[in-house]
């Protein structure tokens, strides 16, 4: 399967409406996966959860994250992450950081749709974390495209002994 490019893993990153699907450890140590918005910028990942979500308190007991961008259609392109996630700012402390969250919601809603959205859930606490994309484990991949070998769609460890490449 062909690793996606530093090129290739930034385009996805920032490519608008891409959700990220963010795993936690809930309070009964299972695993808890719910989509979520994301932004990407200066080799962070940053996400917000509002005060009452039900992983917001498993992130704040264990910040063990798995995160997985990825996306639907041709050539399903796909950034996995595991790491630590940083409490940027705790809940109550969004004047400080709303320019990220602005930048954040544009990327699903547009500029205008961002404003709206912001304005009518500036009462709702949130927090931001983020994670370090060097200080993480990161791999990723995508089918293969153009003129690259089709055999290319799994890893060779998948493949029985003896199959021809």
């Amino acid at each position: 399967m062909p690793k996606l490019t530093g090129a290739e893993q930034q385009a996805l990153l920032t490519e608008p409406g891409i959700v990220m699907r963010i795993g936690v450890v809930d309070e009964r140590g299972a695993p808890y996966v719910t989509p979520i918005w994301f932004w990407s910028e200066d080799g962070f990942i940053y996400f917000t959860p509002r005060q009452k979500s039900a992983w917001f308190e498993s992130l704040k007991q264990d910040p063990r994250v798995s995160l997985c961008i990825d996306e639907q259609a041709l050539p399903y392109r796909k950034v996995l992450v595991n790491g630590i996630a940083e409490l940027q700012f705790d809940v109550g402390k969004d004047a400080l950081w709303r320019p990220t969250y602005q930048k954040m919601a544009a990327k699903y809603v547009g500029a205008v749709g961002a404003e709206k959205y912001v304005s009518n859930t500036i009462d709702q606490p949130r927090a931001l974390f983020r994670v370090e994309l060097a200080k993480a484990v990161v791999s990723s991949w995508r089918m293969p495209v153009a003129d690259e070998p089709g055999m290319g769609i799994w890893a060779k460890r998948y493949f029985v002994p003896g199959t021809d490449f």
